[in-house]
């Protein structure tokens, strides 16, 4: 029986990828309860390939024993396209579908500056607003919390 396709997942990061991988599912039942490959194999051995515009790399190979776990590539360069495939192997199996190619671009110091900035700016403006709302409503221009006299209606 073939392992896979792994489910997987990437986001960028400063200068890293954040790749989440699910396990392939099995096929094996146990009492009609569909086993999950960690329940089979234990331990499960993943390898990642990282493809760049000067050709495909193949990391070192790391076990797992989690059906969703995620790892991160660091040490890559800023704003440059990586793709990523992962293979899951078993001990005792060897033949294995990796999963599709997933691509992004990792993300430069001024993305992040720039995230950073929005959402603080966001959290100011808001925290105006609200500060504005407070005060038209204790001054009385808004939802007024008295009715007025009837001489002054």
């Amino acid at each position: 029986a073939f392992l896979g396709p792994p489910e997987v997942n990437i986001s960028s990061c400063l200068n890293c990828i954040n790749v989440t991988i699910k396990l392939p599912t099995s096929h094996f039942r146990k009492n009609e309860k569909l086993l999950s490959l960690i329940d089979i194999y234990k331990e499960l051995d993943y390898v990642i390939t990282l493809r760049t515009l000067d050709g495909e790399h193949k990391r070192p190979r790391e076990k797992t024993t989690e059906e969703i776990f995620n790892t991160v590539i660091e040490e890559l360069y800023p704003n440059r396209n990586y793709c990523v495939s992962v293979m899951v192997t078993a001990s005792l199996n060897k033949y294995s579908i990796p999963s599709a190619w997933k691509c992004v671009t990792t993300e430069t110091v001024a993305q992040q500056d720039y995230h950073t900035v929005a959402i603080a700016g966001a959290v100011c403006l808001s925290l105006m607003l609200a500060g504005a709302l407070k005060y038209m409503h204790a001054g009385g221009y808004i939802l007024p919390h008295k009715s007025l006299p009837h001489t002054l209606v």
